[in-house]
């Protein structure tokens, strides 16, 4: 069921990207907004003090290597894990972008295998991201086939990490190293969407307002 919804979640981005293609990038930005802040709050309230809570050595240097492994992914896809994506004039399908959103896109499935809140914080991050990649294949030169084969590879990683993190022998005994690194993608990644979905920077009332609203979601629900 788990990977079920974290597939599903790639096919609902794509559809609402066809919808709201010519709506104002303003919505999109407190959709970004609100999923940055879910996300961190679910990582920050659950995730974080059951890996320290584990006691595993060095958690807080698994959980560094995982925000330096985001920084590294960043190199490579132009900021597409928190809404940035940069695609070149040419026709070559873009295989470094498919490459390190689909290295973060497996590591994120990783913790969302025994964490109902985690599994929502997820797909409340992914569904603007596709949503905005879906923008951009739509503007470019890619064909309809590329754009396709793109989101399909892309829909099947997240929850290929969620059936490694349940199945894998090798992977349950390193559950919580694991953790620590996808905890380290998502302060990083939910840190960035919070200062870059806005102009300048600055926090207006609206995305105050959505930023308060998905603290509070992420604590109550």
């Amino acid at each position: 069921m788990t990977e079920a919804l974290l597939f599903g979640t790639v096919l609902a981005g794509y559809g609402l990207g066809w919808l709201l293609y010519s709506r104002n990038r303003r919505d999109i930005n407190l959709l970004l907004a609100f999923s940055g802040a879910f996300l961190l709050s679910v990582t920050l309230f659950e995730l974080l003090p059951e890996v320290f809570e584990s006691g595993i050595d060095h958690a807080g240097v698994w959980i560094m290597g995982g925000l330096l492994l985001q920084i590294v992914l960043d190199f490579f896809s132009k900021g597409a894990e928190h809404g940035h994506v940069h695609l070149s004039d040419s026709k070559a399908f873009p295989i470094m972008l498919l490459l390190s959103l689909s290295v973060h896109a497996l590591v994120e499935g990783f913790p969302v295998a025994d964490h109902h809140h985690m599994l929502w914080g997820v797909m409340i991050h992914k569904l603007p991201i596709v949503i905005i990649l879906t923008f951009f294949f739509f503007k470019s030169h890619y064909s309809k086939l590329q754009t396709g084969i793109f989101l399909l590879l892309f829909a099947c990683m997240t929850p290929l990490g969620s059936y490694l993190a349940k199945e894998s022998v090798f992977l349950i005994d390193w559950k919580n190293q694991l953790n620590a690194v996808a905890i380290g993608i998502f302060l990083h990644v939910s840190t960035t969407i919070l200062f870059e979905s806005s102009r300048d920077h600055k926090f207006n009332l609206a995305k105050l307002l959505t930023i308060i609203i998905a603290i509070v979601a992420a604590y109550l629900f």
